[in-house]
């Protein structure tokens, strides 16, 4: 069985689709203010126990990084403009690695994936505590 070449074109679809679609979103929250109360469910965590989850405050935070404004956007969740940085990073990775035909998996050891979960309880716990105010959204 021959394996037919696919062209540079079909092998950015993907990425270019995620874009796409990231693009969209923030377009949405860019233009839809989650600022203002109405528009976005509240967090179901923190509406039946008033506990900031490690996305409370992330779109807040993707409003203020789709206006330019990274110290709010960092005020409001840290940890996800972390996570917008890293898709960005990882995003780069896809296309040059889909543009030269490679394969475009990436494999995070377990030891990465812990490290990801105890950032993100820290995260959590610390932005719950008094002196972690400055982390809540």
């Amino acid at each position: 069985m021959t394996r037919m070449a696919v062209g540079p074109g079909r092998r950015l679809l993907a990425p270019v689709g995620a874009l796409a679609g990231v693009g969209a979103a923030f377009t949405l929250v860019a233009l839809v203010d989650p600022n203002h109360p109405g528009h976005y469910p509240v967090c179901p965590l923190y509406g039946f126990t008033g506990i900031y989850c490690p996305g409370c405050g992330g779109l807040r935070c993707a409003h203020a990084v789709a206006s330019g404004k990274l110290g709010t956007a960092l005020h409001d969740n840290a940890l996800a403009v972390v996570g917008f940085a890293a898709f960005a990073v990882f995003w780069v990775y896809w296309v040059l690695r889909a543009r030269k035909g490679l394969p475009t998996a990436v494999r995070l050891a377990p030891k990465w994936w812990w490290a990801i979960g105890v950032a993100a309880a820290a995260f959590t716990v610390v932005r719950n505590l008094p002196f972690g105010g400055f982390m809540a959204p």
